[in-house]
């Protein structure tokens, strides 16, 4: 029997799964590890989320299955939302489709518009699925920078000249993860009037639109004019709402796209449970007061890990939104890569955090460093790695 499948030997081995199975085997032995790896917040919804859903789920009637492209009223918060934060206007049977959190639904797009052999441009470093969803459906692959600067364009320029065939679908997401990095409305100008000459399609990744520590606001690519024309966006809840676990994001924009996905999910899933779009409705209408004290919380976590961090040996970058931090591999460690890195913390420091290359292989040299830990634990995450180094430096000396 050939068990030598197609899309299964496209995929690499998991990176992160070999630090996950090290944190597993260090906890088994009773070592406290400090998880600074995935992004999974560690705080619970508002209460009246909570509360909602459990209302919902006592009704009889709550437990058939739900609608796959997301009930009418969440649609319509959705809608709200997007009028409220960036002015844009949204048809919410038409332009919007829920999804079981963003990575469902960049998964399920690919697969419904990707050919085998189609050509995409992904950056890298990125979130894996922004590559691996289209990769998974039969497309290759060029990456492109994940920073904004000249580089971005120049790139984009050279794939558009000199691929063949020519690229369909550019995929970015600003604030980056895992860097960090964030864009104006300015750059999204230019993403759409590049795409509209070439005829590209455009999917941007905001996730991260509510973690945000300048006073900017990131913007959404479809507060352009004409961004409609060739651009869909997915949002999530997991960050804004402390909601990872429900499973709970948008695709919104451009109706082609967004009928695609909604046709490939129709087959696929009978969406989230209605209890939990219920209360994901009252997340979204709910006061933005809960947003302000999460976004809060993360900017203090921000800085006391940078400051923990600094007072032991590692100079960190400051991020203006998301939350992580893109960490360069300290120069005494940097013969072993990140993935040797992120070990050498794990079993000598007691800290897990990501290795970069798990991004892309242009993240070789950096380890992302998630804020999902109370600021006591992060500063004791600091002293820890302060021993290390201090460990590092007299095994140096001698």
């Amino acid at each position: 029997m050939n068990d030598d499948f197609y899309r299964i030997k496209r995929l690499p081995p998991y990176v992160f799964a070999e630090v996950n199975r090290m944190k597993a085997e260090a906890r088994a032995r009773g070592q406290d590890i400090i998880d600074l790896g995935m992004g999974n917040p560690d705080t619970p919804p508002p209460a009246y989320v909570i509360d909602k859903l459990a209302e919902v789920a006592r009704d009889p009637k709550a437990h058939r299955y739900s609608a796959s492209r997301g009930i009418e009223g969440l649609r319509k918060a959705q809608a709200r939302y997007y009028r409220r934060r960036f002015g844009v206007e949204l048809d919410h049977d038409k332009e919007i489709c829920v999804t079981l959190g963003s990575k469902e639904g960049l998964a399920n797009l690919a697969q419904a518009i990707t050919a085998p052999g189609d050509v995409i441009l992904s950056p890298n470093p990125s979130y894996p699925i922004h590559a691996f969803g289209f990769i998974i459906a039969g497309a290759t692959i060029r990456s492109i920078p994940t920073s904004p600067g000249p580089d971005f364009f120049q790139s984009l320029d050279y794939q558009m000249r000199y691929t063949v065939p020519k690229p369909t679908v550019l995929v970015i997401g600003y604030p980056s993860n895992p860097t960090a990095e964030t864009v104006d409305l300015d750059f999204y100008h230019d993403v759409v009037n590049f795409a509209r000459h070439h005829g590209l399609w455009v999917i941007s990744d905001l996730a991260y639109a509510e973690i945000y520590f300048d006073g900017n606001p990131p913007p959404s690519i479809l507060q352009v004019p004409g961004a409609k024309d060739v651009a869909v966006e997915f949002t999530s809840m997991s960050k804004t709402f402390s909601m990872a676990g429900w499973r709970m994001g948008f695709a919104v924009g451009n109706q082609q796209l967004v009928g695609a996905l909604t046709r490939v999910k129709s087959y696929l899933d009978y969406g989230a449970f209605t209890p939990i779009q219920v209360a994901a409705v009252a997340a979204l209408d709910g006061p933005e007061e809960e947003i302000e004290k999460r976004r809060e919380m993360y900017k203090r976590r921000r800085d006391v890990l940078v400051e923990s961090f600094g007072r032991a040996g590692w100079d960190l970058p400051v991020p203006k939104a998301s939350m992580y931090i893109w960490a360069p591999v300290p120069a005494q460690f940097a013969h072993l890569g990140a993935l040797g890195f992120a070990k050498e913390l794990i079993e000598k420091a007691g800290v897990a955090v990501s290795p970069g290359v798990g991004f892309g292989e242009r993240g070789e040299s950096f380890v992302r460093i998630a804020f999902v830990e109370n600021e006591q634990r992060i500063r004791q995450a600091g002293r820890q790695i302060r021993a290390l180094f201090k460990g590092e430096a007299r095994e140096a000396a001698e």
